[in-house]
Parts: C-alpha cells; structure tokens; sequence
C-alpha cells in the first residue's frame, strides 16, 4: 500500500507544489490533488517531472461533476469531466472519487434512479481515459438525519448502487471514518474483493459514543479510537495495494503550519502502520 495525503489535515498550505514537496520530504508516496490546475501552470512534461523528482505518484481526483442538484448543474461539469480525466491519465493517475451523502431532501426513489444514470455517465467518460470511479459511503449518524430522507450510508447499499450503475470502473472510496462510524469490523473487509476498492482514506475518531462522532471531529492515524492496524490489516489481506491517503476534516482550519502537520501525519502513519505489522 502507498502512504498517501490529500490538502485536508495539512493546514493552509499554499500550493499544491508545495504539499507535492512536504509530501516527500516527509516520506509519503502519493498526493490527491488536481492535476488540471497542475498541469495548466507547469504543462504536462513539467508536471510529470516535477511528481518524478520528488517520487510521488498522483493518488485520486475529485470529481468535477455536481451530480446531486439540477440537470443544467451535471450537463454543465459534464463538460470538463473529460480534460479532468485527460489530465490525470496524462500524470499515471487512475481513481476519480465523490461522496454520497445519507439523506437528501428529494425524493429517495427517484433520486437513486438519478444518481445511478448520472454516475453511469461520468463512470463511462472516465473509463475511456483509464480512470476509475470511487464511490464513497458516509457514516456519522448526525448526516444521517441532516436532510428529510434517509438515503445511503452503509457498505452494503453502496455495493448495490454500483451493481445498479453497472459499469466496471465503479467502486468504492473506502474511508475509515465511515468504516467505524457504520460499526463494521474487519471480517467486513475481508468479505471484499480489492478490485472493488479504488481508493482508501485513513483518519481516526474521538473517544466518544459513535453515534455522537461528527464528520467533522477527525484526529490523525494514532490518536483517536479506530482499529485501524485492523483496518490495514484487512485491507492488506484482500491484496489491496493501492493508496491510503489521509483526510482530516476538522471544525476549524489549523493554525500550525504545514510542516508540524505533515510530521504529525508521519508520526500518525508510522505508528498504525507498526501496529499492523506493516512498517
């Protein structure tokens, strides 16, 4: 598996250059970034080079598409979905990633009929460049009741929608933080296939009742009360060797720089990592 970032838990860090430089510095392998904004300022030899010299592989792309609201909003990201996915497969990048949220003010039936063709179509767009689609499933019971109708949040029903988009680069954004906060345990990854998983995130919860562990209450690999030498441990039985990548969604922006954080997320990955026996 490669120890990866993305841009949440590092502070107000100034450019992604700069996270592509701390992220060797400090010994990861991979950084979620947006290699369109990359490549617009560097071109595409420049970015290359640039990911090379510092041995750092691209991780996952967001998605550019607003699937979840009007027509007119997805007919209008569709439009540069392609350079997206152009421009990932372009530096060696192969996972596009969006979230769903566990309930919506829409109707739920119609919605996951809407849902399914929208992502079918990006999923299909993505496909043509070698781009994969990671869908992920969120937890905290807090989302769950957010909107007016409950929609998905487990692993179970994120499988089904993806069986129901039915293309064969679609699976999952598998994130910690929404691994322990639906209660599942390792025997629930080790039921998965890793082609099913696109991409990994890493992060750790309060000690608190799990219902009352908010999405926004994160804390770095290591400080909180996540199994996660089990989750890696899982996650390494099935043969998953892509990127585990970090992402700490907090209340507010840190105040430290970048760089403390950086050591802290080392010191994080360092120590879940000898846990799982994977040092």
């Amino acid at each position: 598996m490669l120890r990866g970032v993305t841009s949440a838990g590092l502070g107000s860090i100034e450019s992604e250059e700069r996270m592509i430089e701390l992220a060797a510095a400090y010994g990861f392998q991979a950084v979620d970034l947006d290699a369109a904004a990359l490549i617009a300022r560097h071109g595409v030899d420049g970015a290359r080079s640039l990911l090379q010299q510092h041995g750092i592989v691209l991780g996952a792309i967001g998605l550019p598409v607003e699937w979840r609201t009007t027509e007119e909003a997805f007919r209008q990201g569709l439009e540069k979905l392609a350079t997206y996915a152009a421009a990932a497969a372009a530096l060696g990048g192969t996972s596009c990633c969006t979230y769903i949220l566990p309930s919506t003010d829409l109707k739920p039936a119609p919605f996951m009929a809407q849902a399914a063709r929208r992502l079918r179509t990006c999923a299909q767009i993505l496909g043509a460049y070698g781009i994969r689609l990671g869908l992920e499933f969120v937890g905290p019971h807090h989302l769950r009741t957010q909107w007016k109708h409950p929609f998905i949040w487990t692993l179970e029903e994120t499988l089904d929608l993806i069986a129901v988009i039915g293309e064969p680069n679609v699976g999952l954004l598998f994130d910690a933080y929404h691994w322990y906060t639906n209660e599942l345990n390792v025997a629930d990854i080790e039921k998965l296939r890793p082609e099913q998983i696109v991409h990994v995130h890493i992060n750790d919860a309060p000690d608190v009742p799990v219902s009352e562990a908010a999405d926004n209450q994160r804390l770095y690999p290591g400080e909180g009360v996540i199994d996660l030498a089990g989750f890696l441990q899982g996650l390494q039985k099935i043969g998953y060797t892509g990127v585990v990548a970090q992402e700490i969604l907090t209340e507010a922006p840190s105040t430290e720089s970048p760089e403390v954080l950086m050591q802290r997320s080392k010191a994080g990955f360092d120590r879940v990592f000898a846990a799982a026996g994977m040092a």
